[in-house]
Parts: structure tokens; sequence; C-alpha cells
């Protein structure tokens, strides 16, 4: 076969999708032309050695198979999609008769015939015929299931002649549309001669539907017989189920006379013993009840004398303890019907009396001279007022003091500025009459030590403030320390009581009740209370609570009982009836420590009304740097104080120093950037001396840390300028701009370090100042705007090279500045830093301009003296002589100013620049290095210039590189 011997022998891409596939590009499918080895071997000659080394299908076969073959031959040969028969494609490979050349016989593969299958068809034949006739006697095993299959889609077939409109769930005759749709009386018509037409297809209708009734119920019909054994087995487990209802309600019968028999001989007797024992509890509880009554009929005049004596917590006490004894044991006793109405309108006048009463002490408090000391005011009588507040759950009570507090802030400037005002004598009250138009009338000096003295009497206005609260708040921690001590004491009782209980526990259950309060009384208990107050109670149920109360005067309050607390150093008594939950009391102790903050908020927010009504004239924007700075500061204090005392940030009167440093950064930024707008239209760019002040500037910045130096008159008087600026041991040339553009920077850095605020507002002016100092300096050098501007003849190299070692300077500065910006950054700020970053490459890029220019320079000198360069005697050249005067003229204007390193830097770029137009210029002129007399010449040039150039100042070891002006031999 064409395809065993023709395949690749190599194995492809096992995937199916290369199967007979055709390439369009045979020439990018084979890189080179190579001899592909034959997949079957050479004729066999008995000698191994002899045979294909590829993989074959005689002597490989585990290896390699003709399914391992990428593409069919014979495929590919035929492929009816070709033009034309592309025998080239393999012809020119396999040589040219490979299509027709003819297949040989594979020497091992042995010829078949049908000879050899005779034997296996006479063995075969007998068993075949034998099979028949045992399929024609034998059903198949699937007869049945074929039958069914054959049923099932009979029917279905069956069931598909009935038209769906029967088969729809909403299917109604008394519907027109569906009436219509089934009986179409179109074919009813009784016109002339169509009787007979009519009455056959009436007939014909009738039999129509007939025939589908007839087909659903075989269907149905088959449907039921397929499920007959479900239902027979329904019926089955229906007598089952019939027998065991029997068996399970003999069950229950006797199981009902056995109980009967138990009911009777052992509980009846029992129970009346149960019933004897309640009849005498209830005469008891009767008796205990008469006796509270009669205790509680003395109720009312002890309230009136408790009231009389400011007892508010005693009174509120006995009054709790009345109603709780009224509502639970004494309910529906027709004499006290009125007591309990009394009793709430002594409530309500209560209440009133303690609200008027803390009113007056928050304005008591508040409103007392502003001494420097902090002490409570009564502190017996606010811990007992907050008491009975609490007990009332008059909960907002702190708002009166938070309203107080707003009236006395306010109170507090309006008296400090009369004060002041009338110890100013140059403010006439008289004709100004206004307090905000007399206080602007003051100077800095005058209205500042206002300011202080507010911010003075504030810090001790919040103080007290805080003490006060603080004793409130500690009231209500007290509170809620005994509700958990309660707790913890009721959980105690409940676990004693339910071990040693003398109640029977059998009476207890049948009644669900407890011992009445009345049990906990003796007739000495009731004759020792004087003052006849209610008495200590216990649980009227199981399920109820009524803790024993203080019922007296303060005395006797103290006596019974109730703990005794401390709260702020006072000695006070907390009732157990306090039904005030733990959250509650939580959300009031936040509530108060709010309300300290709302006093901060509130003195922040007058404070910066007082300041906004001096801002109005633009007062605070006429501020020098020293004025801002001392007022920023004691703002920044004050804020401080407040954020100790009270404990949280008020931002009000931040913001508004914010605002007014805003104000104050724009003005500072833009006086400087005038300033140095002015210094530079006028700087004529020549090397300017550094006066002594200028070095100890420089000298005071160490260690990355920015401080302006103390003016020392005596001492800079004495010392003369230098000619040049020492930073860090390295010498810098600059003009009088780039000093004072220094001192400029570092004004700004300490701005920062007097007001933190505004660190990030300086940050983005200072960028925009080096900014702009770097793009006006662009344009008045390199740009040559000094020329209009200043007046300059031309722009020198001189100019070029000291403006380089000007932004040199700059930059030695800017990471210093950022680190001091850094420092003082919030992390999150230290995006902003990226200024610095384009900053310091902008003024790089400005420097590699700066000496691409002074290349530039001498690049067109080159280009113009060197183009008209002749080979000839003398030597050296003129043109060289001139080349060599321009080279020392440059280095004469920039040695002094560049470092030595930027200075050789340079150099060789120059020298690069003249050995290109040199070579150019031999090159024109068929000058080579063949050792002739031209290149004599050109070598005795060259050599003149190089020992001129070495021979400059710093460039004696400028590796030069002669060689390569001559062009390389091939």
């Amino acid at each position: 076969m064409a395809s065993s011997h023709s395949s690749s022998p190599v194995p492809q891409s096992n995937s199916s999708d290369a199967f007979f596939k055709k390439e369009v590009d045979t020439t990018k499918r084979f890189r080179a032309v190579q001899s592909l080895p034959d997949v079957c071997p050479k004729e066999p000659t008995g000698d191994p050695s002899n045979l294909c080394d590829s993989p074959s299908l005689v002597v490989d076969q585990q290896r390699w198979t003709i399914y391992h073959s990428k593409v069919n031959l014979p495929a590919v040969l035929n492929d009816p999609r070709l033009a034309k028969r592309e025998s080239d494609f393999f012809t020119k490979t396999w040589g040219v008769d490979f299509v027709d050349t003819e297949v040989t016989p594979s020497f091992y593969l042995p010829q078949i015939t049908k000879e050899h299958f005779a034997l296996y068809q006479q063995e075969i034949t007998p068993r075949e015929k034998i099979h028949e006739r045992c399929k024609n006697v034998c059903t198949p095993k699937d007869t049945f299931d074929r039958t069914l299959l054959h049923t099932h889609d009979k029917s279905r077939t069956d069931l598909e002649q009935v038209p769906k409109i029967f088969m729809k769930p909403d299917f109604a005759l008394e519907d027109s549309l569906t009436f219509n749709a089934v009986l179409p009386w179109s074919h009813f018509s009784t016109a002339g001669g169509k009787g007979n037409r009519d009455a056959a297809s009436s007939k014909l209708l009738q039999e129509k539907l007939s025939h589908y009734l007839d087909i659903v119920e075989v269907n149905i019909a088959h449907q039921i017989s397929l499920r007959s054994e479900a239902f027979f087995h329904a019926m089955t487990s229906q007598h089952e189920l019939q027998d065991y209802l029997r068996k399970t309600s003999q069950a229950v019968k006797l199981l009902r006379e056995k109980i009967s028999k138990i009911d009777k001989v052992m509980c009846e007797g029992s129970l009346r013993v149960l019933r004897l024992s309640l009849t005498r509890n209830n005469c008891i509880k009767a008796y205990n009840k008469l006796k509270l009554m009669a205790t509680v009929h003395q109720t009312q005049p002890t309230v009136q004398l408790l009231l009389s004596t400011s007892e508010f917590v005693g009174a509120l006490d006995l009054i709790a303890t009345t109603q709780e004894v009224l509502q639970q044991e004494l309910q529906g006793i027709h004499s006290f019907r009125h007591l309990g109405s009394q009793l709430c309108e002594l409530e309500k006048l209560i209440d009133k009396m303690m609200i008027a009463e803390f009113s007056t002490y928050a304005r008591n408090d508040l409103n007392r001279p502003l001494e420097d000391d902090c002490q409570i005011l009564e502190e017996e009588r606010l811990v007992s007022l907050v008491f009975g507040l609490l007990k009332q759950r008059k909960l907002n009570f702190y708002e009166i003091y938070g309203d107080e507090m707003i009236t006395t802030a306010k109170n507090i400037i309006k008296q400090c500025v009369v004060n002041t005002v009338s110890q100013i004598e140059e403010i006439d009250t008289e004709v100004v009459v206004k307090l905000a138009d007399q206080m602007r009338m003051m100077n800095f000096p005058q209205w500042f030590d206002l300011l202080k003295n507010i911010f003075s009497k504030f810090t001790i206005f919040l103080k007290r403030i805080k003490a006060t609260l603080n004793t409130i708040r500690s009231v209500v921690f007290l509170v809620l320390d005994k509700n958990q001590k309660t707790r913890d004491l009721e959980d105690t009782l409940q676990k004693n009581s339910a071990k040693e209980s003398t109640v029977d526990p059998e009476v207890a259950y049948l009644t669900h009740e407890g011992m009445f309060i009345s049990d906990a009384f003796g007739d000495g208990e009731l004759a020792a209370s004087q003052r006849n107050s209610s008495p200590n109670s216990e649980p009227c149920s199981s399920d109820s609570v009524s803790e024993p109360e203080g019922t007296t005067d303060s005395s006797s309050s103290k006596e019974q009982a109730a703990s005794s607390v401390t709260a702020g150093g006072v000695e006070m008594l907390i009732s157990d009836d306090m039904k005030l939950t733990d959250l509650e009391l939580v959300r009031l102790a936040n509530n108060i420590q709010e309300l300290l903050y709302n006093a901060s908020d509130i003195c922040h927010d007058r404070s910066v009304k007082f300041l906004m009504a001096r801002a109005k004239d633009g007062f605070l924007e006429k501020l020098n740097s020293n004025e801002f700075v001392t007022l920023s500061r004691l703002m920044e204090g004050f804020i401080l104080d407040t954020e100790q005392i009270c404990g949280r940030k008020s931002m009000s009167l931040r913001g508004a120093l914010q605002s007014q440093a805003n104000r104050f950064v724009n003005r500072f930024h833009e006086e400087r950037k005038t300033k140095l707008s002015l210094l530079l239209d006028n700087e004529r760019w020549k090397q300017a001396e550094v006066p002594a002040e200028f070095q100890d500037l420089v000298d005071s910045v160490s260690d990355g840390r920015i401080s302006l130096p103390e003016k020392k008159p005596t001492a800079t008087e004495e010392r003369k300028p230098a000619e040049f600026l020492i930073v860090e041991g390295q010498k810098y040339a600059t003009v009088g701009t780039v000093l004072l553009l220094i001192r400029i920077i570092l004004e700004y850095c300490q701005c920062v370090d007097n007001i933190p605020s505004i660190t990030t507002d300086m940050l983005t002016r200072l960028s925009d100042l080096l900014k702009y100092f770097n793009s006006r300096s662009c344009q008045l050098v390199l740009g040559a705007g000094a020329l209009q501007v200043v007046g300059l003849k031309t722009i020198t190299t001189k100019n070029l090279a000291l403006s380089s070692r000007c932004l040199q300077l700059i930059v030695h500065y800017i990471p210093i500045i950022r680190a001091h910006f850094e420092a003082r950054l919030q992390p999150k700020q230290f995006s902003m830093l990226r200024h610095f970053d384009h900053i310091t490459k902008d003024y790089h890029d400005h420097i590699a301009e700066i000496s691409a220019k002074l290349v530039a320079i001498m690049d067109s000198l080159f280009d113009k003296l060197l183009s008209k360069y002749e080979v000839k005697a003398p030597v050296p050249s003129t043109c060289f002589r001139n080349i060599c005067k321009q080279m020392a003229k440059m280095h004469e204007a920039i040695y002094d100013l560049l470092p030595e390193e930027q200075t050789q830097m340079l150099f060789l770029r120059i020298n690069a620049s003249y050995k290109l137009h040199l070579k150019r210029q031999l090159a024109h002129l068929n000058v080579v290095n063949d050792g002739g007399p031209l290149n004599g010449l050109v070598t005795s040039d060259v050599a003149f210039y190089t020992g001129n150039l070495q021979a400059l100042k710093g460039l004696n070891n400028l590796d030069l590189n002669m060689a390569e002006i001559w062009e390389q031999k091939r």
C-alpha cells in the first residue's frame, strides 16, 4: 500500500485535527529539503546492518504504526479540491517515478486466500443452522417489552389524533370560542339544497367525537390495567391497618381502667390534705394583708414630712414602694381607690421640684466667678439631685446643663471684651456702642491679650464642667454597679431558697404563690416604725420581687436595708428600686460624656465667631509672619488644652485656623514669588560675592535639619564677603538671586515648623516657587530672555556655566527639603512628595540642556573652522591654532565655575565633537593613515591640539583617544 510505504517516519502531533488537512503553503511547512527515509526496510539480504535505521512497520511494530502517521498520503494525492495534481510535492524529494512506482510485496507477510478459511466454514455452518432453528421455536426475551413499546407507541399515536383543544386544562364549553371550535356551526347551515349534506356533516362530527371518546377510554383502561397491582396492595394494607387499630383501642381501654383505680386508691386522700393546708395559708394571708393596709394608710403624711426637709429620694422611695404594694397586694381595696392617684400627683410635683432645683444648681455652678479652681459646687446637693432624677427616669436632665453651658460661654466672651475695652483709653465707648466695633479698634497686642484671656477663661470653664460631669457620671456608674450586684445577689438567693425553703413545695406548686410582703413584718417592727414608713417587703409571687426600701427620713432611711456608697466623697444611699436597665445607664453615661465634648465644641465655636468678627476687615491677613506664628501657637495651645481636658478633637477652631493659615500662606507665597520675579528680572547672571550671613545660613543646615540662625550683627560686620559659597566642602559660584532664593526656601521650611497645619499648602507653594525659578531662569539664560529684560549684549559661556552651577546648588538642597517635609507629613500624605521628584528631574534636564548648549557652541565652531582646513605647511596650521585658542577661552570661562569632574566630562564631549568634524574633513580630503607626507602634517596638527588641550588646568590626564579620527582599514 502506498500509505504504509510512504508515510512520514517521524511521529507528529496526536491531534485529530491534523488528519487529512491540506497545507496551503508547502514551502512554509518544510524549512529545508531533506530526503525522508522509507518506513519499510530494504530488501532483506540476511544482514541486519543493511536494514533502514528509521521506524519500520515490520522491524519495530511496538514503537510506531501507521496510526501514528500524521498525513494520509493517498488522501493527499487524490484531494479533489486541488486544481491539478501536485505531484512535485513528492517527486522532488523521493524521485520522478515516485507516483508510478510499483510496490514490492512484503517478504514477511504471506498471501491469504479463501482456502485458508475453508476449515472454519465447515465447522461453523452446522452451528449456524441449529441457532436459526432455535430462534424460530423460542420467543425472544424482549417480546413483552417490544409489545409494550409497540402498544405505547400505538396509544401515543391514537392520542395524537385527539385535537389539542380537548387536552387544555381550561377547556370549557361555556366559552363561545371553545364551543365554536368543537362544534363548527358552519356545517349545520339549513340553506336551500344543503339539508342532506348538513345531516351527513353532523353525523360525521358525532362519529368523530365518539371515536375520540373511545380512544381516551381505551388509554384510561390501559393505564388502570398497568396499576392493578398497586390497587390490590392498597386493599390488603387496609385490612392490616384495621387489625392494628382494633388492638390499640383495646390496650387504651385497659390502661384507662388501671389509671382510674390508682386515682381512687392513692390521690384523693392526699389532695384533701393539700386543700386543708391551702385554706390555713389563705387565712394567714388575710391577717397579714390587714396589717399591711394599716401600714400603707400612714404613707401620705410621711411623704409630706420628707418633702418639707427636701428629702426627694426618701419621698420617692416611699411613694414607689407604696405604689408597688397597692398594685400587687392591695389591688381592688375600695378604701385605697384614691391613694394611687394622690401619690402620682405627689410624684409629678417632686419631678418639677427636682428639675427646678437642678436648673438652679447648673446656673449657679456655671456662673460663679472663673477663678483658678475647679471645686465642685455643693457636691452633696448635686449627688442627691442626680439620684432623684435617675429614680424618676428623667434621663434628659443633662440637656438643662447643656443649655446653661451655651449661655455661659456667650457671657464669658462678652464680659472679657467689656473688661478689656474699659481699660483702653483710646476707645470711646460712648461713640462706638457695639462691642464688635469696639473690639475692631484694638491693635494686635491688645487684641492678642484679649484672646489669650478668653482662652484662659474657657480652659477654667471646661475644667469646671469636666469636674461636675465626672461627678454625675460616677453616680450613674454607681447605680450601674449596684444593679449588677443586685442581680448577683438575687441569683444567690434563688439558689439558696431552692434548697432551704420551708414552704411546702407541693402547696407552692399547686397555688403558684409565695409569701405576701406582709409576712416580712412583725409586730415589733410596726411599733418601732414611728414615722409609719412603708415596710420591707418580700415577693408576692414567684416571678415578681419587691426589694426592701428605706422609707423614712434621711436618718432612718440610712439605717434600713439600702447600701451606702460614696460618690465624690459624699456618702449617699442608692435605693434598690432604680428600675433602669444597664443599656439606659450606659447610654446616659455616654450622653454625659458627649456633653463634655459639646462643651469643647461650644468654646471652639464661640472662639471662631470671635475670631471671624475681628477678621472681617482683613486684620488677620495683614499680620506679619511673627505675629501670625504667635497667634497660631496660642490657638494650637488652646486646642491641645481642650483636647487634653475633654478627650476629643474639636475641628471648628482648627478649621478656622486652617482657613486663616491658607490665607496667610497665599500672601506669604505671593510676596516671595513676586520678590523672586523682581530679582530674576534684574539679574545680570554674573558671579556675586557671598556675604558672611549667607554662609552662616548655609552652615546652619546640618544633618538634614533646617533652622534659621540667629542674627549676630557684630560678628557679621567683621567678616568679609567670600568669592564662593562653601556647601559641605564644595565651592559654588552663585548669583545674588540664588542666595536670596535659598533664604526664601529656608523661610518656607521654618514656617512649617512654626505652623504644622499648613505643611501641605507650604509644600505645594514651595514646589511652585522652585518650578518658577527653573522655568524663568531657563527663559532668561538658555532662551536669551536676559538680552531684552536686563539688556545683556550676549549670553556667554560663563553665563551658561554660572546658571548651571546655581541649578546644581538648588538640586543639592532638594533632598534636605524633602526630608524636612516628609518628617512633618502624615503617611497618607507622602504621595505629595512626588513634587520634589519632578522638580529634581526638571532641574537635571535643565542642567543637561546647558551642557548640551556649551557643546553645541563648540560644535558649530569646529564645523566652521575645520570645514576650511587644508593639509599643508606650515605646522601647526592656522585652523588648529584658532581651535586651541577657542578651547582655552572656553576652559578659562568655566573652570572656576564648574567642578573639575564636570569640566573634564564637558571637554570629553567637546573633544568627541572635534574628532567627528576632523574625521569628516580628512575623509573629504582623502587623507589616510598611511604614513605619507599628508598624514605626517595632520599628525603634527593633532599633536599640537592634544598638547594644548592637556596643558589646560585639570585636563592633563584627559584621555583624548585621537586615533579615532582615521578611517579604519577594511
